[in-house]
């Protein structure tokens, strides 16, 4: 095993990840500070991100940021204290999101269609661009790299509703675009990651902000339909998907890896994702 190994992947680094108070977002932010990391968590909910800072063992190593990721002066505000705090920024994750519960268009009328797609793609889509605008100066300064959360629905239909699926292709977009812009300075790559037993909430604007998707988790008998998931009983959690965030912040081991996207789905590719062959037989 190599120094770099032995001390951890992103040791002396600092980055800042959105909706870092549960879900994937919290546990990506474990990983880091194990792997040496100094993480600052941002949320709209304090509560929460104090209890991520409290509970994780290394206090002196985190900070704890509350905003939204629709306010570029929120954004702004965190890096500022991420900077002030821990004097650089190296690794930015932006995450936060919310999910559509598959509710397909013929379920939506067309003023839900439209509430739902604005309230969503703010956080899916302008809250990555935002958080991509707040972090890029600080990135440059420590040719440093952004890590963006995106979906097996970046990929693949049935992942969610047109208005989800819409916005983790956009997501994807992304991904290539800015690597573009800001390469050879900053690296920008995606994690494509599956379904997992979090706490994802739904717009509000469609009466989904109290359903979260770990109650759909509870009531399943099965894990999915994903090659890898019925081998491993704990392939839900998102612990299991932080691997590849880890892999594509360390400067040494993907310091030439830039608007890639890693799909840790579980093999969706592989088998497909729709239980049918048609989505609409009872139109």
């Amino acid at each position: 095993m190599s120094e770099t190994q032995q001390a951890g992947w992103l040791q002396g680094d600092v980055a800042l990840i959105t909706g870092g108070g549960s879900g994937i977002g919290r546990a990506v932010a474990e990983r880091f500070l194990a792997e040496g990391a100094h993480v600052a968590v941002f949320g709209r909910n304090q509560e929460k991100l104090d209890a991520v800072v409290a509970e994780s063992g290394h206090p002196e190593r985190m900070l704890a940021v509350a905003g939204d990721v629709r306010s570029s002066e929120d954004l702004h505000r965190a890096v500022g204290a991420t900077v002030d705090r821990f004097g650089r920024l190296d690794i930015a994750v932006p995450n936060a999101g919310i999910w559509d519960f598959n509710r397909s268009l013929t379920r939506l009328s067309g003023g839900e269609l439209a509430a739902a797609f604005d309230e969503l793609f703010s956080i899916n889509v302008k809250g990555y661009l935002l958080t991509a605008e707040a972090v890029w100066r600080e990135l440059v300064k420590t040719r440093g790299c952004m890590v963006m959360t995106l979906s097996n629905a970046s990929f693949h239909t049935a992942g969610g509703g047109p208005v989800y699926t819409a916005s983790k292709f956009a997501a994807r977009g992304l991904v290539n675009q800015l690597a573009y812009e800001l390469a050879p300075k900053v690296r920008v790559n995606g994690v494509a990651v599956g379904g997992m037993n979090t706490d994802l909430r739904g717009p509000a604007a469609i009466g989904l902000r109290e359903r979260s998707i770990a109650d759909s988790f509870a009531r399943s008998t099965v894990t999915g339909n994903n090659p890898l998931i019925p081998l491993h009983d704990s392939s839900v959690d998102p612990v299991d998907f932080t691997g590849p965030y880890v892999l594509l912040a360390s400067r040494a081991n993907s310091g030439n890896i830039t608007g890639q996207t890693l799909q840790a789905d579980g093999g969706i590719a592989v088998r497909g994702f729709g239980d049918r062959a048609a989505g609409g037989d009872q139109l």
